[in-house]
């Protein structure tokens, strides 16, 4: 029975069965696009990366990610868990401090800090490209959630990941959330959204600065645990919205506790890009049969 390397790995958090899971088989080669996708959808988890050698010049690695329903351009969690995978099986080193991730989104730059268990990993964000919603689907949005936006209109929020990033005014308000997800997952598949994105503020004291929570319902996931894609989108709508003076230019975002896990997320933003990070810690380490 063939067997290929296989990982599991929780990202956005140091302790064990916390932050948000991605599972990484190390040498994807041998398999077919079907038979990633039914693995994918087999693990169940959020998001499965398959590696494979890399086809353009600069990227150290080249990596695939799907969903259990279906294949990503990009996604973050995985991108930073699949780095982790890597530099610990001792496959790749950084090069001062910089990996390059080749996937459908194009190259991805990764910044590298520290070793072992005190290591973090962040991405470079896409390119961002917004776009507003029209007024039927804003209020069908605001139906679903059962909440209204405060401050500036929810925005469709494109990094690879098609996100609406939706702003409410506390981070109380956005745990007490329970959307209609069979409503959520017609409205995401009719408008190709990957899902919605939803934050508010953390008072003096709490946790982090925002509290977040994605949903993703058309593509199999009704609530990511931590999503890192999704933080990207929501530091992309704070800098589009000029609201940077309010919450910094480096913030940390928690996600994780409406679903019992606990993520925190660093978010770089600054004039030219947007850097996500954190740290990543490995629960599985062996074999999958194939």
């Amino acid at each position: 029975m063939p067997t290929l390397p296989f990982k599991q790995v929780d990202v956005f958090t140091q302790v064990r069965f916390k932050g948000n899971p991605v599972a990484v088989v190390m040498d994807g080669q041998s398999l077919s696009t079907s038979q990633m996708q039914q693995i994918a959808n087999w693990t169940n988890l959020s998001e499965t990366t398959f590696l494979l050698p890399p086809s353009e010049a600069g990227a150290d690695y080249r990596v695939r990610i799907f969903t259990p329903g279906a294949e990503l351009p990009f996604a973050g969690h995985p991108t930073i868990g699949t780095a982790h995978a890597l530099m610990e099986s001792g496959a790749i080193r950084p090069r001062a401090g910089r990996l390059v991730q080749q996937c459908n989104a194009g190259l991805i730059p990764l910044h590298v800090d520290g070793e072992g268990p005190d290591r973090a990993i962040a991405f470079e964000l896409p390119e961002a490209k917004f776009s507003t919603l029209e007024a039927g689907d804003r209020a069908e949005l605001e139906g679903l959630l059962g909440a209204s936006p405060t401050g500036a209109e929810p925005l469709v929020v494109d990094v690879g990941p098609r996100w609406v990033v939706l702003q409410l005014g506390s981070a109380q308000d956005v745990l007490a959330l329970a959307p209609d997800m069979q409503r959520m997952k017609a409205q995401d598949l009719r408008l190709r959204l990957t899902g919605v994105v939803v934050f508010g503020e953390h008072p003096p004291g709490g946790p982090s600065r925002v509290e977040v929570r994605a949903f993703a319902p058309a593509h199999g996931i009704p609530e990511d645990p931590v999503c890192g894609s999704g933080n990207g989108a929501l530091a992309a709508f704070v800098r589009h919205t000029g609201q940077v003076g309010r919450f910094g230019a480096d913030l940390v975002a928690s996600q994780g506790a409406a679903v019992g896990r606990a993520g925190l997320v660093r978010l770089m933003i600054g004039t030219d890009g947007i850097r996500v990070g954190g740290n990543a810690v490995t629960c599985i380490d062996g074999m999958i049969a194939v």
